[in-house]
């Protein structure tokens, strides 16, 4: 044993060994801390440039996230390849890892790029009342994988971005006013201009219903058992409903005091004498 150490030259194997690889430990870590820093940092800056340039927050956030993410990968692997470690084969392990995970998640990927264009097109905003993918309903959150509504009876729902994306995308809550449609039918032995009258009287007295556009009362259709008569009144949008349901209901009780008729479907069948 003591022949081993006589033998062991301690300050050729520090200048050897033990320096080298302490200086290349130091330098890693100098390299993983000052680099962690710098990725902090500038992904910071990328999400201040980012709001400031208006974009969501939510997309601020992601970018901003996979920013750091990606410089901390490369900072780690500048601190191995400082130590000695062979980063080539990782970097390709790291590939061949992300095009399996990308593979498989094809669907969120998809689900993820209609998030990012929802975001930035903005073709609805949180508290928006929709119509996508088969589903109605106010926007409660709008997410990078998907978008959550609530239905008018106190439903939560949640769709996929990529549904949304793909389908007709109809928005009730984009513009301030709202065209209101309703159409009512009278006999043809009733008088129109009687009708007209009453139903004008109606939405004049109607404080939500706009004077600009003027409401329009006409003649849509001569039917097989009735004479159809269109009303398109302007509200804003938040009073649209409330006035389409008030409508129906106080045309209908003044035809019933102003003797019009509202005729049930009928047809009349002529048998010739034999």
């Amino acid at each position: 044993m003591n022949e081993l150490l006589n033998k062991f030259n301690f300050t050729q194997f520090s200048e050897e060994q033990l320096l080298p690889w302490g200086l290349n430990i130091l330098f890693a870590l100098f390299i993983l801390v000052v680099g962690l820093r710098v990725a902090r940092w500038l992904s910071g800056l990328v999400k201040r440039m980012l709001e400031r340039a208006g974009m969501a927050r939510i997309l601020v956030d992601f970018v901003g996230g996979a920013i750091k993410g990606l410089l901390v990968l490369l900072v780690i692997m500048a601190a191995l390849d400082r130590l000695g470690v062979d980063t080539t084969s990782l970097v390709a392990l790291v590939g061949a890892a992300g095009l399996a995970v990308g593979l498989s998640l094809q669907s969120s990927l998809q689900n993820f790029a209609a998030g990012v264009m929802l975001i930035l097109l903005r073709p609805f905003r949180i508290g928006d009342y929709i119509e996508a993918a088969g589903t109605a309903g106010s926007v409660e959150q709008i997410n990078i994988f998907s978008t959550q509504l609530g239905t008018p009876d106190n439903r939560t729902v949640t769709v996929p971005n990529g549904a949304i994306y793909q389908d007709k995308i109809v928005n009730h809550s984009a513009r301030e006013t709202r065209r209101v449609d309703l159409e009512f039918s009278i006999g043809y032995g009733d008088d129109i201009g009687t009708a007209r009258d009453l139903i004008a009287g109606l939405l004049s007295a109607d404080p939500r219903i706009l004077k600009h556009p003027e409401p329009i009362i006409a003649v849509g259709e001569l039917g097989d058992s009735s004479v159809n008569l269109l009303v398109r009144p302007w509200v804003k949008t938040a009073d649209y409903w409330g006035v389409y349901w008030d409508l129906t209901e106080q045309v209908k009780l003044a035809f019933d005091a102003g003797g019009i008729t509202i005729p049930y479907p009928q047809m009349d069948v002529h048998m010739p004498r034999t």
